[in-house]
């Protein structure tokens, strides 16, 4: 086995490192066999300004529409970027890797056998602020700054200061309705909110740290309440994994990310133990994540999420789902099939070898299935699929891979402050949800989802245990099954147990589900009577 010490590179805690990583995950690329790089314990520097930027498509993030006319689409720059890498483990001691301005803060691409273990990854002084109502009068609220921000107040403006970025708080969040809000009567319980700055005249500084803020109407805040705002572009992500095999992370901590947490497709056997994606103490901050904490996206295999602590993500804790393509043309059998979300594009989910199914985009039934022969992206948006067959298919239907649905384990975790929902679950590998803590969501705690006419994230589920979890609070639902289909023609989802959970109180029913059968409920303990709401569903076994 090969052994790299990052000292060789010249990469020593407390200096920029960005040159010298490139240096060595080229020599590491090249090198074959298992091999371990070691790091020293410490603080290393990385400025995205030093980084090259290149393009890539990164599903869930930024749409085409979101750029201005002044930039080339889809750039991105990577800070701990591994490549074209086998049998590596990293063995980090300890390393924080601590970015400086706007970038993704890991990526690991084209890669197999990639073990990362003991490393944090964080941002300074990101753009992510918090302003805490500390007093409100009849037309103005003072906020105390969080003691990371940088700001000014020029000419009535709150101008927020940090590397990459300059922002006019008060224009720039006017009508922002993805801000977050966390009440100091309920503080572990984080909503969105798109009031904050709505009717904001202007900003005056005070003393000790304070900004004055004045309102026509000011009616919305609460003193003692603290706001987070942020760009809710999805420019950058926080580790970004692609087309890659048997991925693990262990004891791997990240303080800060811009957009998506972690975010993996087209990958295969991804593992995650003792994630640390919480609050940096020393910073002060609430949130960590401005969207989903894990995001797997046409994923095989088996994803695998055990004893891990989520804090503070203004999207779902985790999603797990596939890409409902609609079908264009039919020549043949030569399918061409469009990417439908802006947010999702540019790389292709097939591979030849796997089974597509037809699907009613009203009733999101299968109407047939193929094998994949050969597939090929012809522009960002179509893919050209060459199948053994097209009976069942036609023009308007969407078209699923069902071999890019993994088995999905997430044990004995805990999930806080989220503002989404905890879980959704849209795949038709089995999914084991088992002794988790959900503290806060302020939607469902767990979502089975499926849709064929929004955000296009498939597919149906087929075998589902949610069993031993405590679901402390939930905005709206304990567990909600709900696909989205339009007509129903049949169940979407089937064979799920809910077996020996806690239930609190929520807005709707503990469980509610639609379209499904084959539904366990048993042993559960509930806080509120509105236990159950069932439509057009068959067989619910419950002892209630």
């Amino acid at each position: 086995m090969a052994i790299f010490k990052a000292t060789d590179y010249k990469i020593k805690p407390n200096a920029a490192v960005g040159g010298e990583l490139k240096e060595l995950f080229s020599a590491l690329s090249e090198t074959p066999g298992e091999k371990t790089l070691i790091f020293d314990g410490g603080v290393y520097y990385i400025d995205a300004s030093a980084l090259e930027a290149e393009t890539a498509f990164i599903t869930n993030t930024v749409g085409d529409g979101e750029f201005s006319a002044d930039e080339t689409p889809h750039r991105v720059k990577f800070a701990f970027a591994l490549k074209n890498i086998k049998d590596l483990t990293v063995e980090g001691n300890g390393a924080k890797f601590l970015l400086r301005g706007k970038a993704t803060n890991a990526a690991i691409r084209n890669c197999e056998n990639i073990t990362l273990k003991d490393i944090e990854f964080d941002v300074e002084a990101p753009d992510m602020q918090e302003l805490t109502a500390v007093k409100k009068g009849a037309f103005y609220v003072d906020f105390k700054v969080g003691g990371e921000s940088r700001y000014t107040v020029e000419n009535g403006s709150l101008i927020f200061h940090g590397e990459d970025y300059t922002v006019n708080a008060i224009k720039a969040y006017r009508y922002s309705g993805y801000l977050a809000r966390i009440r100091r009567d309920s503080p572990d319980t984080v909503v969105r909110v798109g009031y904050l700055f709505r009717s904001a005249i202007k900003a005056k500084a005070l003393e000790n740290g304070l900004v004055r803020v004045y309102y026509f109407n000011n009616s919305d805040i609460t003193e003692g309440d603290s706001y987070y705002v942020f760009n809710d572009r999805r420019d950058n992500v926080g580790i970004f994994i692609d087309s890659s095999k048997n991925v693990t992370f262990e004891r791997l901590a990240q303080r800060f990310n811009y957009s998506l947490g972690i975010v993996a497709q087209n990958c295969e056997d991804l593992t995650f133990h003792e994630l640390d994606l919480s609050p940096c103490e020393k910073s002060g901050r609430k949130i960590v994540s401005t969207a989903d904490f894990l995001h797997i996206c046409s994923c095989r295999g088996k994803v695998s999420v055990t004893d891990c602590n989520f804090d503070g993500a203004c999207d779902d804790c985790m999603n797990v789902h596939g890409v409902h393509l609609k079908i264009m043309k039919i020549d043949g059998n030569v399918v061409t099939a469009k990417f439908m979300h802006p947010q999702t594009h540019g790389f292709n989910i097939m591979r030849d070898g796997d089974t597509v199914a037809f699907i009613d985009t009203a009733t999101l039934l299968e109407k047939g299935f193929a094998k994949v022969l050969s597939s090929r992206l012809t522009d960002e948006y179509h893919l050209e699929i060459t199948l053994d067959k097209t009976d069942g298919a036609q023009v308007g239907q969407c078209v699923e891979n069902i071999s890019a649905c993994p088995q999905v384990e997430f044990k004995n975790n805990n999930a806080a402050h989220i503002i989404t929902r905890g879980l959704l679950m849209t795949t038709r590998g089995k999914v084991e949800i088992e002794a988790n803590r959900f503290v806060s969501t302020s939607m469902s705690g767990v979502l089975l989802s499926d849709d064929a006419s929004s955000w296009y994230e498939c597919g149906p589920c087929a075998d589902v245990t949610i069993k031993d979890n405590v679901f402390e609070y939930c905005g709206e639902n304990g567990v909600l099954i709900k696909p989205e289909n339009k007509v129903h023609g049949g169940a979407v989802h089937k064979n799920i147990k809910i077996i020996g959970n806690r239930f609190g109180k929520y807005s709707g029913s503990c469980i509610q589900a639609k379209s499904s059968e084959n539904i366990v409920i048993k042993g559960n303990s509930f806080a509120d009577e509105n236990r159950l709401s069932a439509e057009n569903c068959d067989n619910i076994e419950k002892d209630f």
